[in-house]
């Protein structure tokens, strides 16, 4: 899970004529992004906007956390559940977020079964906790999340929002209608706040990653980040990711800024 010669020459242009956007876009609490490490990382979630950030790890790493941006911790997989990973994520935030694909084998590949018993651990930091984040399914009835879902209740666990993947293979202007049908459909079967923590537009059906254009990622940008801010039942979503360079999704390139990584700037 580009910046052009020309962008750069429009990017000074405005600076000599004052037009330039502030050093960190003003933007809503809802928006974020993930990160994984690289140089200008930083600097990078300042100049997008990203009210929040997560690196998949229960501390930031060797990224440094920038004033006014809110970290969140993860409890990755069952290797992660020990005494160090745990007070680490309780050092780092308020809110942990629990596994991550559980339902992949490439991921953190628990049984429900697993999951459920190592879940009071991560309960036990007293942080407010979200569910396992699973690649696809979220609202299938006997699905992964599903089973979890039920078991957590049956044992009395503690379970206060739900993140959740989505990518969307479908590049037409229904994308954003697609997600926010996949999001729904989840609120209604739990009846708890969703966060969005891994989105962009990628086909993974024929087993290679398939991606849009560059106009129809930004045009989903656009589209979904106006979708998301207007359900009030999703507290916070992160586009995938922040490196160009980890992946073509991504929304810098180092300390350059692509032109999907301006759309998301823009978002307020």
């Amino acid at each position: 899970m580009r910046t052009s010669t020309r962008l750069a020459a429009l990017g000074l242009a405005l600076t000599l004529l004052g037009a330039v956007q502030p050093a960190h876009a003003a933007t809503g609490p809802r928006k974020g992004v993930s990160a994984e490490a690289f140089s200008g990382a930083s600097q990078d979630l300042i100049d997008v906007g990203a009210s929040w950030y997560y690196d998949w790890s229960s501390t930031t790493g060797s990224i440094t956390k920038p004033a006014g941006v809110e970290f969140v911790p993860m409890i990755w997989g069952a290797a992660s559940v020990n005494p160090t990973e745990l007070a680490n994520a309780r050092r780092a935030g308020s809110t942990l977020l629990g596994f991550n694909e559980p339902d992949l084998p490439g991921q953190a590949n628990m049984s429900v079964q697993r999951a459920l018993d190592l879940w009071p651990q991560l309960a036990d930091t007293g942080l407010r906790l979200g569910a396992p984040a699973v690649a696809f399914g979220g609202a299938t009835p006997g699905g992964w999340l599903d089973q979890f879902m039920s078991g957590a209740a049956a044992r009395g666990y503690r379970v206060d929002f739900i993140p959740l993947h989505w990518y969307g293979g479908d590049f037409s202007a229904q994308a954003s209608n697609q997600l926010r049908g996949y999001l729904q459909a989840v609120h209604d079967r739990y009846h708890k706040p969703i966060w969005l923590t891994e989105y962009a537009l990628t086909d993974y059906s024929t087993g290679t990653p398939r991606y849009p254009s560059q106009q129809q990622q930004i045009d989903f940008v656009r589209a979904s980040t106006a979708m998301l801010n207007g359900l009030s039942f999703v507290e916070r979503y992160a586009w995938f990711t922040l490196s160009a360079n980890a992946h073509p999704t991504g929304l810098y390139q180092g300390t350059a800024r692509n032109a999907v990584g301006t759309a998301y700037r823009a978002v307020r």
